[in-house]
């Protein structure tokens, strides 16, 4: 029997990036992670190509992980416990397309189980309104500019609620 591959990828959008980011990075077996935009239709968005609204892009984070550590599963549960999934193209006071809910699968086995994982949440309840997580196919990523990277680390915060 092979050996499970000792890396993967997982792309998530869930509001601004840096609380995304920083929640990632502290997951063991989360080996780095990277912000960037994804799914628009302009190469190479700068910030303020993504803010502006017109290029379709969402800010996301990509997780490198080791999956005999952390599951794409147990990604999956930290992605929807931290926003909320009910508001479209919104988290807290950021409002636009680029904040929207979303799982960006890089395989088909990822695709299935982001699928069952949301058919699983929506069942039990948890939330009132109906989730509006988008799980499409991961695009072009294209990595934010350097100084988003690790942004609240870098400033010696742990959220966005500083």
């Amino acid at each position: 029997m092979a050996e499970q591959a000792k890396r993967a990828e997982a792309t998530f959008g869930a509001g601004c990036f840096w609380g995304v980011e920083a929640t990632f990075r502290r997951i063991p077996g989360v080996f780095a992670t990277a912000v960037g935009y994804l799914g628009g239709i302009l190469d190479n968005p700068t910030y303020e190509d993504v803010c502006s609204g017109r290029t379709q892009h969402a800010e996301v984070v990509k997780v490198v992980y080791d999956p005999r550590r952390v599951s794409y599963e147990q990604l999956l549960n930290i992605f929807w416990e931290n926003h909320d999934p009910t508001t479209l193209n919104r988290q807290g006071p950021d409002v636009g397309t680029q904040y929207r809910s979303g799982v960006y699968y890089h395989d088909e086995t990822q695709a299935e189980i982001a699928r069952a994982v949301l058919k699983k949440l929506e069942a039990s309840g948890r939330f009132k309104r109906p989730i509006v997580t988008e799980i499409c196919p991961a695009t072009t990523f294209w990595m934010a500019e350097d100084y988003h990277q690790q942004y609240l680390e870098k400033r010696g915060a742990a959220s966005c609620h500083i």
